[in-house]
């Protein structure tokens, strides 16, 4: 075959084919009577195989050595490959989400995707403080899309650059709880707390009470505690049980307390929050400290219930928790006095 019918034969150009025969990769056998280079059903062989092998990425040279060098081992240069196509789809993978970036941005000019630009560059820095920059010097009128904002809260392991994102976010106008869904349902523990106390961070965001109280059955118990500061305080009674948990424990308690006084102010939910925090006092196995920290809890609950549990916590057998609780009597007397005079009529 003469090297235009290769050529049409095998899709390859004459000039690539020139350009085999140059470099010794693809010699045609033979030559016609006039000189033309004449290809044997071997050389068009030998021409799908070298197609074959830089269909993989090899080059000129590395397909060479595979197809002369019996000591040639494909092993090593496919996982080499195989690293190499890696590296490659993660940075073209990197160039799409900055396109999609910049494109959800809606820029009017190039000013405008300039700065989203230099956002990106500054959130990836590795260092914290021009990460926490990058945040807070965002210019006026510059939209920044809430998916990249997301993405970089539930990155971000810094507490100061994970809160100024948090607030951008709250900030950006986007879906921002729809964002972080997938961090909520994440593998990963420190993923979901930063995700969870994100959409913590967004209280009249549509969808995030319902997203946060699913993160009440989490099995992570720092996950679980973030939703229920935030549910205990928009009013959400599913919180009381991991509020009162929380008190118990000692974690954020006083945080706890204020949320669980927050839900007092339903009066269907008073009783119940009462109930459980007289109940773990009455635990036999509740030591000093932990009756003390339900006795300041006792504090932030609404009604007059709550105060004559504290009176007679004012006599407790538990001479701290006595004194505390006697402490507390007093100043709430003095704060609500028309209440002790209802009491005593």
């Amino acid at each position: 075959m003469l090297i235009g019918d290769v050529a049409r034969c095998s899709g390859v150009s004459t000039r690539m084919l020139r350009h085999y025969d140059a470099l010794g990769l693809v010699r045609p056998t033979g030559r016609t009577v006039g000189g033309y280079r004449e290809y044997s059903a071997e050389d068009v062989r030998r021409i799908f195989h070298v197609e074959s092998l830089r269909s993989l990425g090899l080059s000129l040279k590395q397909v060479g050595r595979a197809l002369e060098d019996p000591a040639f081992t494909p092993s090593a240069l496919v996982g080499d490959l195989v690293r190499l196509t890696e590296d490659r789809l993660a940075r073209e993978q990197e160039l799409l989400e900055r396109l999609r970036a910049i494109d959800a941005s809606a820029p009017e000019g190039w000013q405008g995707v300039l700065r989203i630009v230099e956002l990106m560059q500054g959130l990836n820095s590795t260092s914290a403080a021009r990460r926490q920059q990058a945040v807070l010097a965002r210019p006026e009128g510059v939209s920044v899309p809430a998916e990249l904002l997301a993405g970089a809260v539930l990155a971000e392991s810094d507490p100061h650059v994970a809160g100024a994102l948090r607030w951008a976010l709250a900030r950006s106008g986007g879906d921002g709880v729809a964002m972080l869904v997938t961090g909520v349902r994440s593998e990963d523990v420190d993923i979901r707390r930063r995700a969870v106390l994100a959409i913590a961070s967004m209280s009249e965001a549509p969808g995030a009470t319902a997203v946060l109280a699913d993160a009440l059955g989490d099995e992570d118990p720092t996950v679980r505690r973030h939703a229920a500061l935030a549910l205990g305080r928009r009013g959400v009674t599913a919180a009381v049980p991991t509020l009162v948990g929380m008190v118990v424990g000692g974690s954020s308690d006083v945080d706890a307390a204020e949320a669980l006084g927050t839900l007092s102010r339903d009066p269907g939910c008073a009783d119940r929050i009462l109930t459980a925090l007289v109940d773990e006092l009455a635990t036999p196995t509740a030591d000093s400290a932990t009756r003390l920290r339900l006795t300041q809890a006792l504090v932030e609950l609404s009604g007059p219930a709550a105060r004559e549990v504290l009176r007679g916590l004012a006599h407790d057998g538990d001479r701290a928790v006595a004194l505390v609780a006697s402490a507390f009597v007093g100043v709430l007397d003095e704060q609500q006095p028309e209440d002790r005079g209802d009491e005593e009529s």
